[in-house]
């Protein structure tokens, strides 16, 4: 069974850091490109950034871009986003998905394409 288990979300002040994590259980795991996006309420949901299945290849979206790093472990099938400079905008559910391709390819900022999502941690950022 396919489970992706987000953590590290929590209340945080502007200007700060978090790193969150993401768990996955999806056969193996260097053969998964793992994404990270966002959802504000009201809003559609958002890429952030997608690392490859070997972790060479990152690639950032607009929306967070110079303020995060992606990384990943393999050893430990857990993917990590490292968010610094926080801004209150910043807030909202963050979400990794899995895609069963271990190449960023061109397609990797579109939701349709990942085949396997975690159920989201809440960042909060206050002003």
């Amino acid at each position: 069974q396919v489970q992706l288990v987000e953590s590290g979300g929590e209340l945080v002040q502007a200007g700060g850091s978090l790193r969150l994590s993401c768990v996955a259980s999806v056969g193996t795991f260097s053969r998964n490109t793992m994404g990270w996006f966002r959802q504000a309420p009201g809003k559609e949901r958002e890429f952030v950034s997608a690392i490859s299945g070997s972790g060479v290849a990152t690639v950032d979206g607009d929306s967070m871009k110079g303020r995060t790093t992606t990384s990943r472990d393999n050893a430990k099938n857990t993917v990590y986003l490292r968010m610094n400079a926080l801004k209150p905008e910043d807030t909202a559910v963050y979400y990794c998905a899995a895609r069963k391709n271990p190449y960023i390819g061109s397609s990797y900022n579109q939701a349709s394409e990942y085949d396997y999502w975690g159920q989201g941690t809440q960042v909060t950022v206050s002003s």
